[in-house]
């Protein structure tokens, strides 16, 4: 595979990323409710799925017999973020709670990454990873304040 076509889902990825948060803050608004509007989110999204992998995939849900069971939560960080994001956009504006979102993200990469946790493979924190964090979070600064 073409390294390019990685990048190219990850920035269509990044796109929905921003997208979702107003998205998902107007069913929260017009329903009076951050649950209801992840619900939603998440029943959508599952249906979505759920013709993908039957029209494309059919492996075996047996395969995901001997998963070790913190591998069964991406769907409560999931949930948890996608509330959280449609209760904040609307209060702290799209570009604060992105940068905030990113930020955390990338300081949790690091960790995640440095440690080899979640059966990643170990790449050790540097300066350089450092600086850029650090950059990432002058930018959430920068953000907020302009």
């Amino acid at each position: 595979m073409a390294p390019f076509f990685p990048l190219i889902a990850v920035l269509l990825a990044g796109i929905g990323f921003s997208v979702q948060a107003p998205t998902n803050a107007a069913l929260a608004k017009a329903s009076g409710s951050v649950i209801l509007a992840a619900l939603v989110s998440f029943v959508v999204g599952t249906a979505i799925l759920l013709a993908l992998w039957l029209t494309f995939d059919r492996t075996s849900p047996a395969t995901l017999k001997g998963v070790p069971g913190w591998a069964w939560l991406g769907g409560l960080y999931g949930a948890g973020f996608i509330a959280a994001v449609a209760f904040a956009a609307p209060r702290l504006g799209l570009a604060t709670t992105l940068t905030v979102a990113i930020a955390t993200q990338v300081a949790t990469a690091l960790a995640l990454d440095h440690f080899g946790w979640f059966g990643l493979k170990s790449d050790p924190v540097s300066i350089t990873k450092l600086a850029g964090a650090a950059l990432m979070l002058i930018g959430v600064v920068v953000i907020r304040r302009g």
